[in-house]
């Protein structure tokens, strides 16, 4: 299919052999001025001379760039194209799609304007100067679709050097919105965070976020498994961000194999790819929680998840509990935005879940215990929810 729209001159039959493509031509975003340039009046205030009156009061008190431009209601979506969903490394043209939609979910779901930029490079120095030279025209940054381990070094040293939010959304958004689902189907079962023992396959960006924000909700106990096994310390083969991650996981100090540490297991949770034999799936505790969110084929299928589970997520649309990222990062930056937060704390995080959480609580099922990226109560809960947070926790400068 790809190369027959390649050789194709015009591109034009694509369009009616997939709707996708007739959906993308010419992109999916614009450029829209909020202000009218109808006359000489209109240019003279929005550009030569109006415009150097402001330029002048932004020079003289740098903060006002945030009242007089659109820097504080913008954030920059920045890719290298190196993992980019399921399609693995294809490049920073190749990547410009998924830039583009993420782009418009923000502006959809949180009212907040964003930017793609995809970088044509991979190199750790030359992304962080990159992003950091082009701060100054952005709110916030969200960086998008990098391979880990490389992810976590461009996001600590971006946080370290910025004074804006800087959020990776393929670790924190996807462990937020686990977080927000794992509560809501302890509550609907009547148990508490601290009892349950989960299980993560999966040690890339996503694996160690969700890891480290159920320790920090208080899990009871969680262990994270690689391809060779549980990330334990006794292994040597460690990396030095899987060594962390066995500093303050694994409590019950399992080795081995993924299957043998679900054996008596409460929650599994899914985010490698891989798959997972029903044998193992049926040794885990009754009443478990299955969250397998490899998207389009789950690490276990549904059908045979809810032979053993009491509530059964995924990442997909057609299925119930889709475990969606949408549902958290436009309303996270909406509300970092909102109070010119300097950082996304780990405090705001977890506010972030429990007002996702929120939303549902009355109405929870085993088949709702999320709500759909839809429901508009979703957005404004977790904005008002991060913008609290983030002055309780003194980032916010208004």
């Amino acid at each position: 299919m790809a190369a027959e729209i390649v050789n194709q001159k015009d591109g034009l039959e694509s369009d009616v052999i997939d709707p996708a493509f007739a959906l993308h031509r010419g992109g999916k975003m614009a450029v829209q001025a909020t202000v009218p340039v109808r006359d000489a009046d209109d240019l003279s205030l929005a550009y030569t001379p109006g415009v150097a009156k402001v330029c002048s009061a932004i020079a003289e008190q740098p903060e006002l760039v945030d009242d007089y431009t659109w820097k504080s209601q913008v954030v920059a979506v920045v890719t290298d194209g190196s993992a980019v969903l399921g399609l693995g490394d294809i490049g920073p043209g190749a990547s410009l799609p998924v830039m583009e939609g993420k782009a418009i979910l923000f502006k959809q779901f949180g009212g907040v304007d964003a930017v793609p930029l995809a970088l044509d490079t991979q190199d750790t120095d030359e992304i962080v100067e990159t992003v950091a030279r082009l701060a100054p025209s952005f709110g916030g940054v969200n960086l998008e679709d990098i391979s880990a381990p490389r992810c976590f070094e461009i996001e600590a040293r971006l946080k370290e050097r910025l004074d804006i939010p800087v959020f990776h959304d393929d670790q924190h958004g996807t462990a937020i919105v686990t977080l927000a689902a794992l509560r809501n189907a302890a509550k609907l079962s009547g148990r508490a965070l601290g009892s349950l023992r989960a299980v993560i396959s999966g040690a890339g960006a996503a694996g160690v976020a969700i890891a480290k924000i159920l320790v920090e909700a208080g899990i009871g106990d969680v262990a994270v498994c690689d391809r060779k096994g549980v990330v334990s310390g006794d292994r040597d083969d460690l990396t030095q961000v899987k060594r962390e991650l066995a500093g303050f996981t694994n409590k019950a100090g399992l080795s081995g194999s993924l299957d043998a540490a679900l054996e008596g297991a409460d929650v599994f949770i899914g985010v490698s790819g891989g798959t997972v034999p029903e044998e193992a799936v049926a040794t885990m505790a009754e009443g478990s929680f299955i969250f397998a969110m490899a998207n389009p084929n789950p690490e276990i299928h549904p059908d045979v998840a809810r032979k053993y589970a009491a509530v059964v997520a995924t990442g997909r649309s057609d299925y119930p509990n889709q475990i969606n990222n949408v549902l958290a990062f436009p309303g996270i930056f909406a509300g970092a935005l909102q109070v010119r937060a300097t950082d996304i704390t780990e405090g705001m995080k977890l506010a972030a879940a429990e007002a996702l959480a929120a939303v549902v609580a009355d109405e929870l099922s085993a088949d709702r215990v999320i709500p759909s990226p839809f429901d508009e109560r979703v957005a404004p809960a977790v904005t008002s929810a991060v913008a609290a947070a983030a002055r309780a926790e003194g980032v916010a400068r208004r």
